[in-house]
């Protein structure tokens, strides 16, 4: 008879479980939608201020002709080149910035001489407009990807400088003095302590860095011409592309969108175990 009655409560959990589900499923498909209906408002309006004839299409081309020419830089393969092009230098310019900055970062708070050497550098490069440098690298390095990439690296590697060292220097000093207590070398208390501790941070800086650093290539790109968004914008103005112009800029912040939620998709799966990846809980 208990046999029974655990399959019957079995069979009816099953039910529940699936409607829970799909509610949740639900839910969550709603606020997605809920997320995306400003960006259609936005496209509606601006489709229907562009028929109004309050604005020429010229200078406001309709965004349902702005949709179709991103479709057909899709279909004829420019958008995969262009698009390919300045991911590549942004993402690049962005790996080396980030890696370089952690690096340069963790050095400098533990090594005094590295310290007082860079520390005016990143102090007085971290607020100045660093785009400024552009005709040097053109200068040194030609219009080559080389400098595209370098220009990026260069813009990026600040963010990622400053919130490495903020992070290190925040980490709790009795952690350290305990760890080396116990007998941790400085190697197992950088992998084990220090680098755990000071992630959060360091994956804001990094969050940071990426915006800047596809900002940059997108700017270098239409300075120095050749293949890529802002070489194709460029290109498209030049002409009197209008349509051509405006698909640039969607073109540009989809990409930019999706690097943006997919590095807070690695922070989110990085950190956790960290406690901004707990759910709330009143307990």
């Amino acid at each position: 008879m208990a046999r029974i009655d655990s399959g019957e409560s079995l069979a009816l959990a099953r039910p529940v479980e699936a409607g829970l589900r799909l509610d949740l499923f639900a839910a969550g498909l709603g606020r997605r939608i809920g997320s995306l209906l400003p960006l259609i408002v936005l496209v509606l309006g601006w489709e229907a201020l562009s028929r109004s004839g309050a604005v020429s299409t010229f200078l406001l081309p309709p965004s349902s002709a702005v949709l179709q020419r991103v479709w057909d830089d899709a279909l004829s393969g420019d958008l995969t080149i262009n698009l390919g092009m300045t991911l590549y230098r942004a993402l690049t310019g962005f790996a080396i910035a980030g890696i370089g900055g952690v690096a340069l970062g963790i050095l400098m708070t533990r090594n005094k001489f590295i310290g007082w050497f860079f520390d005016p550098i990143v102090s007085v490069g971290f607020p100045m407009p660093k785009i400024a440098f552009l005709p040097i690298f053109m200068l040194w390095l030609g219009l080559y990807d080389v400098s595209k990439i370098s220009m990026a690296t260069f813009n990026a590697i600040f963010p990622v400088i400053v919130a490495t060292i903020a992070a290190a220097e925040g980490i709790d000093r009795q952690l350290l003095w305990s760890a080396r207590s116990l007998g941790a070398s400085e190697r197992q208390l950088l992998r084990e302590i220090i680098l755990p501790a000071a992630l959060p941070q360091i994956m804001t800086g990094l969050q940071v860095a990426l915006p800047v650093s596809m900002i940059v290539t997108i700017v270098t790109e239409m300075l120095m011409g050749g293949q890529g968004l802002g070489g194709a914008m460029i290109a498209a103005s030049r002409f009197a592309d209008s349509p051509g112009v405006f698909a640039g800029i969607v073109e540009i912040a989809i990409a930019g969108l999706c690097l943006v939620k997919g590095i807070a998709l690695l922070r989110r799966r990085l950190l956790i175990w960290h406690q901004e990846a707990q759910a709330p809980t009143t307990v």
